[in-house]
């Protein structure tokens, strides 16, 4: 009898850490394209012929897409069950990258990316809600610390494999890949995966609150990306801005009034998830643009290869995978609060740190602050997220999800917008000239200057917000429960 527990025991125990490698499966191929896509960028740029604002649209309608339906992501995996609509988002992704692949013009290509992001969208939450029902609390900062290693691996694979593929094969083939890979992810997560669902009470789809939130952010970054184009006190771009503040003020209205909201506002009241989901949204707004705009620097003002200018990152992407795993242990232990201070401090030194590149730099003049930005990174990642997730009901683990990917990607998206209209407003020559060179180079300094103080801000937040030691968190749900 003792024999076949411990059978038992050991074939759950197995169970739990293969349904992490599953998820974290469907994790890889998710991030991989956020950073497998950005060392391609003046390849796109050349054979679709497009304009700088319509290089952001290929980055930032699939981030805005993903940010824009993480929520409801969330909410369909509570819903109609984590697994089931883990594997759905995985079918939708692996058939928008085909189109990307084929994508014979720039619109096709952002309206396929468009679609991806409604895949990812449907994906992410999953797996951070997959995690939480499966794993105690005791062990689930070391989960998510995996978790967030895999996401730090994609990215570190992402930028070399984007440049290899890229210089022997074609940009095309960075969506290729992931047909073979999706399609063993999909078999693989039918056969590990437990499903599971939100059974606390009613549940439904809040129509009202996604057409709100949708719309409130593709009119700000729409406004962003197209201020410098169109004027930035023109009518259509003033319009938008204005269009997005009553849209917000809407969104949070109904979700204040509606029966069964797409958010939950009551989560709010607990300090560590909003100042978490804060941070993540402050470290993705400062971040994003490096991997953008440090890229189209180091191969279209350096003139590195594609591949080359996807090792540059390497030593940034190496650390996070190293260090994430650690430091979401030791918020287990320790709690969230000085680990995010921390890192977002030396994420705000590093950024800095780029005010030292020029027309002339090499690898050596990036390298401090690619190592001082991974980190930070990699101390801020793991900790913010098992604080966020830390501080939800795990009957609300896909909603907690949601919002914590929504914050990131809304960030992201909002990011890259925003450093693109400060390095836009900054160029006054042509392109290929010398004088057009140093202008990127000036607007890029500008721009992460901002983003540096950004990353302070977000420091100061964290240490602010959120709560020292994870039992102070749970005793604050209890409260909230009651």
């Amino acid at each position: 009898m003792r024999t076949r527990v411990l059978a038992v025991l050991t074939a759950e125990e197995n169970r739990k850490w293969l349904t992490l490698a599953a998820v974290a499966f469907g994790l890889f191929m998710i991030m991989l394209d956020n950073t497998v896509v950005n060392v391609a960028l003046p390849t796109m740029r050349t054979d679709l012929h497009v304009s700088l604002s319509q290089l952001e649209w290929v980055v930032t309608a699939y981030a805005l897409t993903f940010a824009a339906l993480l929520i409801t992501g969330g909410k369909l995996a509570d819903l109609y069950g984590r697994r089931r609509i883990f594997v759905l988002g995985l079918v939708v992704f692996t058939l928008s990258s085909l189109a990307c692949g084929l994508a014979p013009s720039a619109g096709f290509l952002i309206g396929a990316r468009t679609v991806q992001g409604v895949g990812a969208a449907l994906m992410n939450p999953a797996t951070l809600s997959i995690i939480t029902a499966t794993f105690a609390p005791k062990e689930r900062g070391q989960a998510i610390g995996i978790w967030a290693g895999v996401s730090a691996l994609a990215l570190a694979i992402g930028p070399l494999a984007g440049g290899l593929i890229t210089e022997n094969l074609s940009w095309n083939w960075i969506f290729f890949v992931n047909v073979p890979v999706g399609a063993v992810g999909i078999v693989v997560s039918q056969l590990v995966i437990r499903e599971s669902r939100d059974t606390s009470h009613e549940q439904s789809i809040d129509l009202p609150g996604l057409v709100t939130s949708v719309g409130f952010l593709f009119s700000l970054s729409y406004a962003l990306i197209e201020g410098n184009n169109r004027g930035w006190s023109s009518a259509e771009i003033l319009g938008l801005f204005a269009a997005a503040a009553v849209l917000l003020v809407a969104f949070i209205l109904l979700e204040l009034h509606q029966r069964l909201p797409m958010l939950d506002l009551s989560l709010f009241r607990v300090g560590s998830f909003a100042g978490a989901n804060l941070v993540a949204m402050l470290v993705s707004l400062s971040m994003f643009g490096v991997f953008f705009f440090v890229s189209i620097y180091i191969q279209s003002i350096l003139h590195y290869s594609a591949t080359q200018a996807g090792a540059m990152f390497l030593p940034m992407t190496i650390l996070i995978i190293l260090i994430a795993p650690i430091a979401g242990r030791f918020s287990d232990q320790v709690g969230s609060r000085w680990l995010m201070g921390g890192g977002m401090a030396l994420v705000g030194v590093s950024l800095l740190l780029y005010q030292r590149v020029g027309l002339h730099s090499d690898f050596w003049t990036l390298l401090p602050a690619m190592v001082l930005g991974g980190v930070g990174m990699a101390s801020t990642m793991s900790p913010m997220t098992a604080a966020a997730m830390g501080a939800v009901p795990v009957d609300k683990a896909g909603v907690g999800s949601g919002v914590l990917n929504s914050f990131r990607q809304v960030g992201g998206s909002l990011g890259i917008a925003l450093i693109g209209a400060i390095v836009a407003s900054f160029i006054h020559h042509p392109q290929h000239s010398l004088a057009g060179a140093q202008d990127y180079v000036n607007g890029l300094h500008a721009g992460l200057a901002v983003s540096a103080a950004i990353s302070f801000a977000a420091a100061i937040v964290a240490v602010v917000t959120v709560r020292t030691r994870p039992q102070v968190v749970r005793e604050h749900l209890a409260e909230l429960a009651a």
